[in-house]
């Protein structure tokens, strides 16, 4: 066995049984490393720039994501720093290299249709049921923030101008308008608390309460939503973010102006509310090939 098998064999012991690596994440140690030396052919130490170089740009025509070149740069340069720490080599040739940013991947998001047909078919016969219709409802409504919505107060919605007062990030406060099914949804939950448990609401009481009449948590919402979305059948597996990005979807491809999306969304930058574009450009592409006479 040539030297560099015999250090890499030793660093993946040290990876399995000094450091508690998974058995998955050493075999992905293992192959990245394998496939470096593969490269140079087994020879690690004194690498120009240039050489790396090379290696690199064999990644990025191989690799299937920027994730997948971050992993395999972060798996040779934690084997070099073993190297040294073992006295077999000086330098860290990766050192010279950054590690690509990661890709910014937008969530699933549902279709007009998709959302229509969920919410429509959502049960609304307990109170727990009428929650989570009322939940889901103002949520497509506004495209708030999950944290919004979880801190959202009984003073924060004005239900006769059908408006939401919300606190976002950097307590940065807006107002953010209400679509008249979803005003109705949180009347009729409220109502059915008043009627079922006499739980008169006050300005400072959430809006959503558990089962133990207090506030609802970002991560009860996530289970509700995903356990909602499996049970209507929905083949979209989205988050509460992706619902936020199917508001903001939905009101592009009805005619928003960016400008005005990105208000509702309450984002600082206009570059973070256009990362949302891509769905509605590509409508747009489809539409123009069907439609123009000289595509």
């Amino acid at each position: 066995m040539e030297k560099s098998r015999r250090d890499l064999k030793d660093y993946l012991e040290y990876l399995s049984d000094i450091k508690k690596f998974s058995s998955n994440t050493v075999k992905a140690y293992r192959q990245d490393i394998e496939q470096f030396l593969t490269f140079f052919k087994n020879s690690y130490s004194g690498l120009s720039r240039d050489q790396v170089r090379d290696f690199l740009s064999s990644l990025y025509l191989t690799a299937s994501s920027r994730s997948t070149v971050s992993r395999k740069i972060y798996a040779i340069r934690s084997f070099y720093q073993y190297l040294i720490r073992q006295g077999e080599t000086e330098k860290n040739p990766m050192d010279l290299v950054s590690v690509p940013k990661a890709e910014k991947k937008l969530p699933e998001i549902l279709t007009e249709e998709e959302m229509g047909a969920f919410l429509d078919q959502l049960p609304g016969d307990t109170v727990i049921e009428i929650r989570n219709r009322a939940l889901c409802e103002l949520f497509y409504a506004t495209g708030l923030r999950l944290s919004e919505l979880t801190g959202l107060k009984i003073e924060n919605i004005n239900l006769s101008d059908r408006l939401i007062r919300v606190l976002g990030k950097g307590n940065k406060e807006r107002i953010v308008p209400v679509g008249e099914k979803a005003i109705a949804a949180v009347m009729g939950y409220r109502d059915e608390l008043a009627s079922e448990f006499n739980i008169i609401p006050h300005e400072e009481e959430p809006v959503f309460l558990n089962k133990n009449r207090g506030r609802l948590s970002a991560r009860s919402v996530r289970r509700i939503l995903d356990d909602l979305i499996r049970k209507c059948g929905l083949t979209t597996p989205v988050s509460p973010h992706g619902v936020r990005h199917t508001f903001a979807t939905h009101m592009l491809d009805a005619g928003a102006d960016l400008r005005e999306v990105q208000e509702l969304l309450g984002h600082k930058s206009l570059s973070t509310t256009q990362r949302y574009t891509h769905v509605t450009i590509d409508k747009l592409m489809k539409v123009y090939d069907k439609a123009h006479p000289r595509k």
